[in-house]
């Protein structure tokens, strides 16, 4: 894994402040107060990183790859339980602090924050990964994913958003400096890629190619992603190792979600989070997914694989409905 000073700090600080949720306080809940309240209960920050494709932006914001979220991991030892309930708490505390005044603090419940700003909670705890997700939303501007992390085994599904920045120089500016920062006047960042060479995964960034290694351990196996990246006309390094990498990535999305239901809902969130503004490519993307699947799923019993196709061909003509393009009979194929 190579390291490299990517020089790009005030695209990085305009980014996160662009991003930042709830921007009646848009300083109250920055990456440096969630740091600190971490440290005074104890827990050690070990780096904070913008992580993904927001960082891919921040890398090369010509790369068509867009982002959808803004992806920070805080680096921390999560030894115990108790630490993973104390990280939570600090967050929510953070919360509670940034909403503006006259609200009556009290009358406020964990519950009622969660509900009103939290989309997701996830916590992993294995041998192998140890980390907590919380997700928060925001009804302006992009997601806002808080990764605490001791260990994660998988950090990446493709190259081109296996960047991670490490920001520790832009939350340190402030306590080193007098003076504010500015285009011309800000710190150097430090970049790296989880995929290996840094060089190289830049180069399919730049380029505009689809590379990866072990789909099998990706959960969903990178599946929709890859799609994603097919309609955003990003081309496959190999044709032929993509095309065998493609039955790791449908058998691993099948393992784990084997259930229709389950591969309807998981495809309908896919739909609504990834392609806000770009809702007239949701019939591509699963055409895209549609020939994905039926060229390459390999695990299924027939009747299996047709109900998966019959799903997404649904889907997709659920889409042109919402957009009021409804193709002619000739043009639509049905599964049975």
């Amino acid at each position: 894994m190579t390291h490299v000073s990517v020089g790009r700090g005030w695209r990085c600080w305009n980014g996160l402040h662009r991003g930042w949720p709830l921007s009646s306080h848009p300083h109250s809940l920055s990456p440096q107060v969630v740091r600190s309240r971490l440290e005074k209960k104890g827990i050690v920050v070990h780096n904070v990183r913008l992580n993904g494709s927001a960082a891919s932006h921040v890398l090369h914001q010509d790369s068509g790859l867009g982002y959808k979220d803004l992806d920070l991991i805080f680096g921390v030892d999560l030894k115990s339980e108790d630490v993973f309930h104390q990280v939570k708490d600090v967050v929510m505390d953070c919360l509670l602090d940034f909403l503006p005044e006259g609200v009556n603090k009290d009358k406020i419940t964990p519950m009622t924050l969660k509900e009103a700003y939290v989309q997701k909670l996830v916590k992993v705890c294995n041998e192998t990964d140890r980390w907590s997700l919380i997700s928060l939303s925001n009804n302006s501007g992009k997601n806002v994913e808080l990764k605490f992390v001791d260990s994660l085994r998988r950090q990446f599904e493709f190259s081109v958003d296996s960047f991670q920045i490490i920001l520790d120089s832009l939350l340190l500016f402030g306590e080193c400096s007098e003076n504010p920062m500015a285009e011309n006047f800000h710190p150097t960042v430090t970049g790296e890629s989880m995929y290996g060479d840094f060089e190289e995964a830049m180069d399919h960034l730049r380029s505009r190619v689809i590379a990866t290694r072990n789909p099998e351990e990706i959960r969903g196996g990178g599946l929709l992603k890859y799609c994603n990246l097919l309609v955003r006309g990003f081309k496959p390094k190999s044709e032929v190792d993509m095309k065998a990498l493609q039955r790791y990535m449908c058998s691993r999305f099948f393992i784990d979600f084997s259930d229709i239901g389950e591969q309807q809902r998981k495809l309908e969130c896919y739909l609504q989070s990834h392609f806000v503004g770009m809702e007239d490519k949701r019939y591509d993307y699963l055409m895209t997914l549609h020939r994905v699947v039926n060229e390459s799923t390999v695990c299924l019993m027939g009747h299996e694989r047709r109900q998966t196709l019959n799903l997404i061909a649904t889907l997709a003509v659920r889409v042109l409905a919402e957009q009021n393009i409804l193709p002619t009979v000739t043009n639509v194929t049905c599964y049975y």
